[in-house]
């Protein structure tokens, strides 16, 4: 991969680290360059663990990934979730922060689920607001990733990519842009991926996902549980084209193979970033 961008580390090619493989990586230190967790898993864990994790974060560049921010949500921040992500970034020294562009609960209920946001102005207010809340409990600005969706609103009075821009722009946050988010949202919404992509500003992603998804005939779903198809390495080759090379992660989180299955995935997404690299030399 390419020198740093814009002064941001640029890692190289990651995978997300599942419990599964704890053994292989502290056995074999497999050829991956670095590690994103699942924030939650380990913030209020100790034991074996936290323990897996501090010794692979001494051997691995790591980032830390949430699933509970809901910064879109009505509900008031949760602080004490603030702090102990806080803390666990104290321990393990991430190279960044990030969590979706979306909201998982209202009234104190976590729905588990990452719910889409209406596009409004109205919307658009209250996440930057709660974004600079956010990253100046946390002392660092944090990356929000988009999220795949399976409805719109009536409400909508912009596109999600004019949404994203603007929360990015205005909250002086950075983005994880997932390109399978894109690609089946693109497919349930009838929408352009490559638009999309051309509408992110290039100076604020500092990560790309890469994931498979579940094809259901009228609509597609992100279940993360199959190996990328070709449609998004495709659109992979646009995002290289437009942002050049980004670090980029693999996630699996259901029939989650041998750690070898996803390095061979990497692997593919080295052989582009390589394609590009020469190409635009």
């Amino acid at each position: 991969m390419s020198a740093p961008r814009l002064g941001n580390p640029n890692l190289g090619l990651g995978v997300g680290l599942r419990a599964v493989h704890f053994p292989y990586i502290l056995s074999n230190q497999p050829q991956v360059d670095w590690f994103e967790i699942i924030s939650e898993n380990f913030m209020d864990s100790g034991g074996r663990p936290r323990y897996v994790l501090e010794q692979i974060a001494e051997r691995y560049p790591v980032v830390m990934h949430g699933v509970s921010l809901s910064i879109g949500s009505t509900d008031p921040i949760d602080f004490d979730y603030l702090r102990s992500v806080r803390s666990l970034a104290a321990r393990i020294e991430p190279h960044w922060i990030s969590d979706h562009l979306c909201w998982t609960g209202v009234e104190g209920r976590n729905l588990h689920d990452l719910l889409p946001l209406p596009y409004t102005e109205e919307a658009l207010t209250s996440v930057v607001a709660r974004v600079s809340q956010v990253q100046e409990a946390l002392g660092r600005q944090i990356l929000l990733e988009n999220v795949s969706s399976y409805l719109s609103f009536h409400a909508d009075e912009m596109s999600e990519w004019d949404f994203l821009r603007e929360v990015a722009s205005r909250a002086d946050c950075d983005i994880l842009l997932d390109i399978n988010n894109i690609y089946v949202s693109s497919v349930n919404h009838g929408f352009d991926p490559v638009k999309y992509l051309q509408a992110v500003p290039k100076s604020r992603v500092r990560q790309f996902h890469l994931a498979g998804h579940s094809n259901m005939g009228g609509h597609l779903i992100d279940t993360h549980d199959h190996p990328i198809v070709e449609p998004v390495w495709d659109l992979y080759r646009q995002a290289l084209t437009i942002f050049g090379a980004v670090p980029t992660m693999i996630e699996r989180d259901d029939n989650i193979p041998e750690l070898g299955e996803l390095v061979a995935e990497l692997d593919v997404a080295r052989d582009l970033a390589v394609q590009h690299s020469r190409q635009a030399a």
